[in-house]
């Protein structure tokens, strides 16, 4: 039997080892679609990256079976693009659209549930005021962005003017593009108005933050996964994913039922999806952040480490037609974690562990894993795509474990044998309580 040929678009070694893993992989050939610094660059040209990945696919010379993606923009968005275009299986354009669009997000989500915050457009050329019937302490995002990048948390009028004058300078850089991928649809009169540069103003949501994953498959929405999202004390920068998720049961039910019914409402299907959520333990009450058509790349090392496959399977499956059957909690470790080893002033990297001493760690230390982001010299503010609005990443550290005591003790291992130093801080500002 011939090998399945799945292009991936952006495919990254890391994840490429990930996709290697899967149970039958020799069923697959995974090939490059654009790669992933190319996807990633300051300008999204994305109709020079549509054209260009007709043109790799059509010269490919043999039937194509699948085009998948665990990106964000650009990559959500033409997978479902390419898909159509070359009768692949994939998720509706408008299905995406709808889950990228925050603003377009928050209205199809109000037609079905209630646990969501309150909302509005901001006026990005007026005089900076909050939206009409918000309250501080709020939060402004593009309608399009990623990774937190001109994500701002505000307080007053002050912070919400700065926060404006910022994202109105930097919208266009994904506001263009989405705005190109927005044109082929039939938009409903309140998203063709806003655009794809406008900004979103949220009232705050509080507590335990969480992501649930899940596919849809033919109309049937599965919910396969919980994972924590826990952030450094204080800050709203994300100290680490860990799964399985430590909430009560009756509250990761309650947000398996609140995810089927939104993704049904979008009309997401033959897709994973990953929606993140907000749940206040004291109050019981839940709070959905934001819906993402894919699942999450950073999340599969975790998955197979716990449950025995990453979250790719899902992926590579659903493009493939067939159902996915993720194997639960039959990994070799009961708890795992992908941790944020992060810096919160601008500095530049005077000293990092070699090469070497990465891959003896690795060696030593069973079920750990680093990438690294930042190297010797490197000035932290000029990473590309490093970084949130209030930190730099410096290394991804991936941990697994029998409980948590263990997973707490690789990280901290971990980092000091990293041991990466400052040219205006030798000690180094990366604080994880006690870090």
């Amino acid at each position: 039997m011939e090998p399945a040929d799945i292009f991936v678009l952006g495919l990254d070694e890391k994840n490429r080892a990930a996709l290697e893993e899967l149970p039958l992989a020799e069923l697959y050939r995974f090939h490059p679609l654009l790669t992933h610094d190319e996807l990633q660059q300051g300008e999204i040209p994305i109709a020079e990256f549509l054209e260009r990945a007709r043109r790799q696919l059509t010269e490919f010379g043999k039937p194509v079976d699948a085009v998948v993606g665990y990106w964000d923009f650009p990559v959500s968005t033409m997978v479902p693009i390419l898909c159509r275009e070359f009768g692949l299986r994939g998720p509706s354009l408008e299905a995406v659209v709808k889950c990228e669009h925050k603003y377009w997000s928050r209205l199809e989500q109000r037609k079905v549930i209630d646990e969501y915050p309150r909302f509005g457009l901001v006026d990005l050329e007026g005089p900076p005021r909050p939206p009409e019937g918000l309250r501080y302490p709020l939060w402004l995002k593009p309608v399009k962005s990623y990774s937190s990048e001109l994500a701002f948390k505000v307080r007053d009028d002050e912070e919400y003017a700065a926060a404006v004058a910022e994202i109105r300078e930097g919208i266009g850089r994904l506001g263009r593009p989405f705005e190109h991928v927005m044109d082929r649809l039939d938009l409903p009169p309140e998203i063709a108005e806003a655009g794809g540069q406008a900004c979103l103003a949220e009232e705050t949501l509080s507590g335990a933050q969480v992501t649930v994953e899940g596919y849809s498959w033919g109309g049937r929405v599965e919910i396969y996964g919980v994972v924590d999202s826990l952030n450094y004390p204080g800050t709203s920068s994300f100290l680490r994913y860990q799964y399985p998720s430590t909430l009560p049961d009756e509250i990761q039910d309650r947000l398996a039922e609140v995810s089927r019914k939104v993704i049904a409402q979008i009309g997401l299907d033959h897709s994973t999806f990953c929606i993140e959520y907000f749940c206040d333990l004291d109050t019981g009450t839940i709070g959905l952040l934001e819906v993402n058509p894919r699942h999450s790349q950073s999340h599969a090392e975790v998955f197979a480490h716990v449950d025995g496959i990453p979250n790719h399977h899902c992926m590579v499956s659903l493009a493939l037609g067939e159902d996915p059957q993720l194997p639960y909690r039959q990994g070799p470790y009961k708890t795992a974690a992908k941790w944020f080893l992060r810096r919160f002033e601008d500095g530049v990297v005077s000293h990092r562990a070699s090469e070497k001493d990465i891959e003896r760690l690795r060696e030593e230390i069973p079920g750990v894993g680093v990438v690294l982001h930042a190297d010797v010299g490197d000035r932290l503010s000029e990473l590309p795509q490093a970084s949130d609005s209030y930190s730099y990443e410096l290394a991804h550290v991936y941990a697994a474990a029998a409980g948590e005591a263990e997973l707490r003790d690789k990280y901290e291992r971990c980092v000091r044998a990293l041991d990466f130093r400052f040219e205006d801080d030798p000690a180094a500002d990366t604080p994880e309580e006690g870090h």
